[in-house]
């Protein structure tokens, strides 16, 4: 079995989905990609997940992102599974789930991408857990988190790791501290240097704290933009 690892590029795959057939790279284009995936259609946890996601869509649609979710059963079940979880979601802008879900029922993509865990059903049956994997628009592997079978998923963390990532991508030499949200401080990388600090950021840094091996610098975020 396959295994990734941040800064691997996902391999390119082809697969049918709720919006039709896809080739990922094709698809993806320019975008970030959240791939999400879930043990089993109709569950109540995946139910409330794909709905909560339904929701929070257009944040991350502002902040060049696609959303694509997967499972192992068949593009029946879930054509069917859809319209439950556009029922169970009440806030929907449009009456229509805007993202694909991948049909894997043999479970192939899911080996290939590396999304099994030893979590099996009834019938001893091989499921995927709650992985998830943010990929940039190089198709480079950047984030991953894999939660257990009965816990969902929290979409505010996403997003927040999402934009620390996307903020210093933009601004190589900055980094966020535990518990960054957007709109708060981010952190000087210490090998930036004190002559360099005037040119990347003309407003300056904050001393945050003064070690043995050097100063904690802090600068605003909304300069960064």
């Amino acid at each position: 079995m396959p295994t990734l690892r941040l800064g691997d590029t996902v391999p390119n795959f082809s697969a049918e989905t709720t919006k039709g057939n896809i080739n990922f790279y094709e698809w993806q284009e320019d975008k970030w990609v959240i791939l999400f995936s879930h043990p089993k259609d109709f569950t109540p946890v995946c139910t409330s997940e794909l709905s909560k996601i339904a929701v929070y869509e257009p944040y991350f649609s502002k902040r060049n992102v696609k959303f694509l979710a997967h499972s192992c059963d068949s593009l029946k079940e879930h054509l069917a599974w859809v319209k439950d979880i556009i029922s169970y979601c009440r806030h929907l802008p449009s009456n229509d789930l805007h993202f694909p879900i991948i049909a894997d029922e043999n479970g192939e993509l899911a080996t290939l991408l590396d999304l099994f865990d030893r979590f099996t059903d009834e019938n001893n049956k091989l499921l995927t857990s709650r992985p998830l994997y943010i990929i940039d628009p190089q198709h480079k592997l950047r984030f991953m988190l894999r939660y257990p079978v009965t816990t969902g998923r929290n979409p505010k963390e996403i997003l927040r790791v999402l934009e620390s990532m996307q903020i210093c991508d933009r601004i190589p030499q900055v980094e966020t501290p535990m518990d960054w949200m957007l709109g708060n401080k981010v952190l000087v990388k210490s090998e930036v240097k004190e002559s360099e600090i005037r040119r990347i950021f003309p407003n300056g840094t904050q001393t945050e704290f003064v070690t043995c091996r050097g100063a904690i610098r802090s600068v605003e975020d909304y300069e960064l933009f």
